[in-house]
């Protein structure tokens, strides 16, 4: 269960972001398409492609490779990029079977087609290192009830009912390819009908954060480990967008720091454990120049 301080303070961050976003929908797709090759770099890293963020950068914003790369990581940038804007224009209302399954055949178009846009069946099965995916038989009634227990009306959370649809997806691990990334699409979608800004799982921090809390769920139907890493990286987008669309001037968390007096460490420190309205710009801690603590 995610914490009380921690759903207030994404309460109060949301409401603050509804109101920015009721006056500034064009900017908040701006910024969407401008946050987009970190997203795909850092999903596509996590599955092991070579792929810089630089690399990911030229590929999709000025179409071109500078070095060499296999051509499926070429396509899995691009690919996943197009699934991404395709969600942004979704106009459906709530998550469905046939979003999941059309957001994947664009995902692994042109990489393999024969499994593109459909569940595992017969004798397809999946291994993630120890991890079996779910009986191929038994995948499509799975991932049925999944979907249909997170569109039911309930006082559940909306973030630990997001956390929860990501841990089992990736348990069930429906697809014969592209599991992660589309777990990490469709967690996006869901923020996004939310009118919330995506989160993005560092490729950084993936085997110490990203698979022990996956893994805990697998291994003990534990899902607050997930749900608290959810829960940081909300916080975190929330601050990121906030700041984009509001502050005067965006600097590194070191010049803040340096400016206003505050040992470095203890500034990062903060940064990290969401006290301060910090946020991960190409892997460096940046915050509003004009943001003063209370200490101050």
């Amino acid at each position: 269960m995610i914490s009380q301080v921690k759903r207030d303070r994404i309460d109060s961050l949301a409401e603050e972001y509804h109101a920015l976003v009721r006056k500034s929908r064009l900017a908040i797709k701006e910024l969407t398409i401008a946050e987009l090759p970190e997203m795909v770099y850092n999903s596509n890293a996590i599955e092991n492609s070579t792929l810089t963020l630089e690399d990911t950068e030229d590929i999709l914003i000025r179409d071109r490779i500078r070095t060499d790369h296999e051509i499926r990581e070429i396509f899995e940038a691009k690919n996943l990029a197009k699934a991404i804007e395709y969600l942004m224009d979704n106009t459906e209302k709530e998550i469905s079977i046939q979003l999941i399954l059309r957001s994947h055949k664009m995902l692994i178009s042109n990489i393999r087609d024969e499994i593109a846009g459909r569940f595992r069946s017969g004798k397809e099965w999946v291994r993630v290192g120890t991890h079996i995916g779910a009986n191929p038989e038994f995948v499509d009634g799975l991932m049925q009830e999944l979907v249909d227990g997170y569109n039911k009306d309930d006082d559940k959370y909306f973030l630990e009912k997001i956390a929860y649809f990501h841990a089992e997806f990736e348990n069930i691990h429906p697809f014969a390819d592209g599991n992660g990334r589309i777990g990490r699409l469709i967690t996006n979608e869901q923020l996004d009908l939310l009118d919330l800004p995506p989160i993005v799982v560092p490729n950084k921090s993936k085997t110490s954060e990203y698979y022990p809390a996956l893994e805990a769920y697998v291994l003990k139907n534990n899902v607050e480990k997930i749900e608290e890493l959810f829960a940081g990286l909300l916080i975190e987008a929330l601050y990121r967008r906030i700041a984009k669309l509001t502050a005067r001037r965006i600097i590194p968390v070191a010049d803040w720091a340096e400016k206003n007096d505050i040992n470095l460490q203890s500034a990062v420190n903060k940064a990290i454990r969401g006290t301060i309205p910090a946020f991960r710009e190409r892997e460096h801690w940046m915050i509003d120049e004009g943001f003063v603590p209370e200490t101050l």
